[in-house]
């Protein structure tokens, strides 16, 4: 096992900068997950530090020793690949045993690590049968086995659940993250997919445009987030944000087009608002209390669009000049035309410099 430290790391494809300046510690044991939207500079990070392309810039040291100069198989690094990259003509047990049969080991202790690591994925009654009849969950474990039979330093999974289907989705990521903590082996999984990071990961390290926006568990990216992006792009449905400006007439406000909201003098003096006060207000969608009854300070609107989401319903509604996504029970049965009431409390919302994207303050209900 092994801690990662990537030191101030770039990567250049001729004029493209795909990685800027990446600085980022995995802890020995850590399942961590870089997470964001194709062209992110996630999997190149994640190319590199198996070694199979060289940085333009900076250091990766393991246990801080450098290997920013060694060959992929002289890092003891052992990968998963969103396509399984089986061997077609070989049964289950041949595919998990071949990094073993390479290095020339005894055959007994070849059969011993199959059956052991077979047992650990469940898939002991597969080992005699051919790849190429397996279901895509059962290579994908078939592959997962093939990598830590090597009992490698690292591991490494590159997308390793985007084929299959939502069920498989669901029981593999379970059985993963049981996995990694049995045999606790440092990995770094790279995913676009929020929900996914937010289940399985130890810390999230968040990117977007090659450059890392926050680093942290997924309880605090999803609450605290330090970037307009990272809200944005954790949580489902999005964070809403809104053009809005914070104005101090008889107290604190905060505008959101024609509609004022107070604000608690105390928790809002330390926001450093950009020019003429204006910010980028966040508000989760389950943050916001909807009703078809008027209450106090409230912003009237109009459901424009609903979707249902089991026993959730989410809700698109215009607000004079604002349109919100709203989080409701289903049983609330909104219909697209119909009056309602929204009350937000800015207490639970989120402010972010409008230039930069950066946090300003993060506003708690008291917990």
């Amino acid at each position: 096992m092994a801690s990662i430290r990537l030191e101030r790391l770039s990567k250049r494809y001729g004029p493209v900068r795909a990685v800027h300046d990446l600085s980022l510690l995995i802890r020995d044991g850590e399942l961590l997950v870089l997470l964001g939207p194709s062209g992110c500079g996630k999997s190149s990070t994640l190319k590199m530090v198996a070694g199979v392309e060289p940085p333009s810039a900076g250091e990766i040291f393991f246990d801080d020793g450098p290997v920013t100069a060694l060959a992929p198989g002289a890092r003891n690094v052992a990968m998963v690949f969103e396509d399984y990259a089986l061997y077609p003509r070989m049964t289950a047990a041949e595919n998990i045993a071949f990094p073993l049969r390479i290095r020339r080991l005894a055959a007994a202790d070849i059969a011993s690590r199959v059956r052991r690591i077979a047992a650990m994925l469940r898939i002991e009654g597969l080992l005699d049968q051919d790849v190429q009849r397996l279901s895509g969950g059962q290579q994908q474990r078939v592959a997962i086995g093939r990598a830590l039979v090597r009992e490698p330093r690292l591991l490494l999974l590159d997308e390793p659940l985007s084929h299959l289907d939502a069920e498989l989705k669901a029981e593999l990521r379970a059985e993963l993250k049981r996995l990694q903590k049995d045999t606790g082996v440092t990995t770094i999984m790279v995913t676009h997919d929020q929900v996914e990071a937010m289940a399985m990961a130890d810390r999230i390290a968040v990117m977007h445009q090659g450059r890392l926006h926050q680093v942290a568990p997924p309880d605090t990216l999803y609450r605290r987030p330090a970037t307009a992006f990272v809200g944005g792009f954790v949580g489902e449905p999005p964070m809403n944000q809104v053009a809005a400006r914070l104005e101090a007439n008889e107290g604190p406000v905060l505008r959101l087009g024609a509609h004022a909201l107070r604000l608690p003098g105390e928790r809002t003096a330390a926001l450093a608002a950009g020019p003429d006060g204006r910010v980028t207000f966040g508000i989760r969608p389950e943050a916001i209390v909807i009703d078809r009854a008027p209450m106090p300070e409230a912003l009237d609107g109009t459901v424009l669009l609903r979707e249902l989401r089991g026993d959730r319903e989410t809700l698109r509604v215009r607000a004079g000049d604002v349109v919100l996504t709203v989080e409701t029970s289903a049983g609330f049965q909104a219909r697209p035309g119909e009056r309602v009431s929204l009350r937000i409390d800015p207490q639970t919302g989120h402010f972010f410099d409008p230039a930069s994207g950066e946090s300003l303050a993060v506003l708690e209900a008291a917990a």
